[in-house]
């Protein structure tokens, strides 16, 4: 499978995602708000999370996928390549359920870590460790779905693993519409993302077996397999995870913000992700496998070209996107979030966050792309030391906007976190590709130097006519606003958007609509 086709899979599954995570989301903030509890569910979500793409599907993924395609490259029948997976299995589940029982029995010392800033509240605090030991066991399930993914990824079956997210979401929603009968609100949610794990990893184990890969369980032991697995995926848990630590540090610094702060931080952090997700997770996911085998092949040429085409697939989807979260928050958040019990001011204040989060957004994106020309080659220690020196910058800059708030100097502080999140993912972004340059894995080629200023032009033009529509359209997304007016305006909004970005690149030469459906095709182009 091409890369556009690979991208465009997983990228149609992804999308299908956000679109039930957004269902989700509305649900959720017309549920929580964005106070205590919502504070305290955001905490619970996100440690898992952190785990899981920190380990299981950034180390784990960025050493695993590169081994084991290699096998099946060297070996037609599969068989090492099955053996290799069964040992890493094997491993991988003993790893984890000792690391998950351990964090259960110690959850009121590791939320002191997590979150200091609750320790001031005893009722808030508690709440969290409730929430987090109720979530948690998440963490088990979606590791396991990580190396199932792995596997089927390798053998360029993308579409059960890029649809696995739909399942999570789809069971939060079942439980906030049920449960919430029974249980109060957080602890529903919170019930409902462990059975959303559970729900996936059964998924693609039927997916596995239909793929002819089931596995079988052995008995865990660190062969020279698995060590060289543990050897690579060490240095990448930091490599991979530079902004997923960089969330980390924002939400223990929001703990000692006003109640909501987290909640803006999580909340916008969604609407940034879509385009992550659909665009980045994809074309980095797509691109791994097929840099590997191209790099076992010897064909370097053809993995700068892959490189290339990978950026401009990225560029071309994200920075109109960006421009848009930049000019449009306001109108965006308030059409998706507010109602319930989220209010006017909370639309504000994580439309203020969304925009500084969206100034990193083609970063986020490049980091994925970028990161791949490494794990590839089996260098993971490289993306280490980028991301040490950015991983610090995030964490100064986070403390003197926590300071210059205790202070009174900085009122709305989750807006610099945010902020001191997309410069340090610029400068990791700088770091990966003066490093691939200087190795000559990566050059950027004739083709990329043409349309990536048409491509910011296209987004200036489109960034222009959505201020307009903005304010011409104001008062279809105040307050006073119904909900059918807030819908209308914003797809005006966005359908327009589309449609100017998409005329003006085209007229540009930023990009060609017969090239877009070749690759689709499978056909790359040049």
């Amino acid at each position: 499978m091409s890369l556009g086709r690979a991208t465009a899979t997983i990228g149609g599954f992804t999308a299908i995602s956000r679109v039930a995570g957004f269902a989700r989301d509305i649900l959720m903030t017309g549920v929580l708000g964005a106070g205590v509890v919502a504070d305290c569910f955001v905490v619970a979500f996100k440690l898992p999370n952190f785990f899981r793409r920190l380990f299981a599907e950034g180390a784990f993924n960025a050493a695993f996928v590169p081994l084991f395609t290699r096998k099946l490259t060297e070996d037609e029948t599969g068989a090492s390549a099955r053996v290799f997976a069964e040992e890493t299995l094997a491993v991988l589940l003993t790893v984890l359920l000792a690391f998950v029982g351990l964090v259960q029995a110690i959850m009121p010392w590791f939320m002191l870590l997590l979150a200091p800033g609750f320790t001031g509240d005893p009722a808030k605090f508690d709440l969290a460790v409730e929430l987090t030991r109720i979530t948690f066991p998440y963490l088990l399930f979606i590791s396991l779905v990580s190396l199932q993914g792995g596997i089927l990824n390798a053998c360029g079956r993308f579409a059960a693993v890029a649809g696995t997210p739909i399942i999570l979401n789809l069971t939060m929603i079942a439980a906030m519409l049920w449960l919430t009968d029974y249980l109060p609100a957080g602890h529903a949610l919170a019930w409902g993302v462990t059975a959303g794990g559970l729900a996936q990893f059964l998924w693609l184990f039927g997916s596995l077996r239909s793929a002819g890969m089931g596995l079988r369980l052995r008995w865990p032991r660190l062969t020279p397999n698995v060590k060289q697995l543990l050897l690579l995926m060490a240095p990448a848990a930091v490599g991979a995870g530079a902004m997923q630590v960089n969330l980390l540090i924002d939400m223990m610094i929001a703990s000692f913000l006003p109640a909501g702060s987290i909640s803006y931080l999580f909340y916008a952090d969604r609407l940034n992700q879509l385009p992550i997700g659909v665009i980045g997770v994809a074309v980095g996911t797509a691109l791994l496998p097929m840099l590997s085998r191209q790099v076992a092949a010897g064909q370097e040429e053809d993995s700068r070209a892959s490189m290339n085409r990978a950026m401009e697939i990225g560029l071309f989807l994200t920075i109109p996107c960006a421009v848009a979260s930049m000019i449009v928050p306001v109108p965006l958040i308030a059409t998706m979030f507010e109602r319930g019990e989220f209010t006017a001011t909370d639309t504000w204040n994580t439309a203020l966050t969304l925009a500084a989060f969206a100034a990193g957004l083609p970063a986020y994106i490049l980091v994925k792309i970028l990161t791949p020309g490494f794990f590839a080659r089996h260098d993971t220690r490289s993306p280490v030391r980028y991301s040490i020196v950015c991983l610090v910058l995030n964490t100064l800059i986070s403390l003197v906007v926590l300071f210059a708030s205790l202070q009174g100097y900085f009122e709305k502080a989750f807006v610099g976190l945010a902020a001191a999140t997309a410069l340090s993912s610029w400068l990791n972004v700088a770091f990966l590709t003066r490093g691939l340059m200087k190795r000559g894995h990566f050059k950027v080629d004739a083709r990329l130097r043409h349309r990536f200023p048409r491509m910011l032009a296209a987004s200036a033009v489109m960034g222009a006519v959505l201020w307009g529509l903005a304010w011409a359209l104001g008062p279809w997304s105040g307050p006073e606003a119904t909900e059918l007016r807030r819908v209308l305006g914003m797809a005006v909004i966005v359908t327009s958007g589309i449609l100017v970005f998409g005329a003006v690149a085209h007229l540009t030469g930023a990009v060609r609509l017969g090239e877009l459906r070749g690759m689709l095709r499978g056909k790359t182009g040049s």
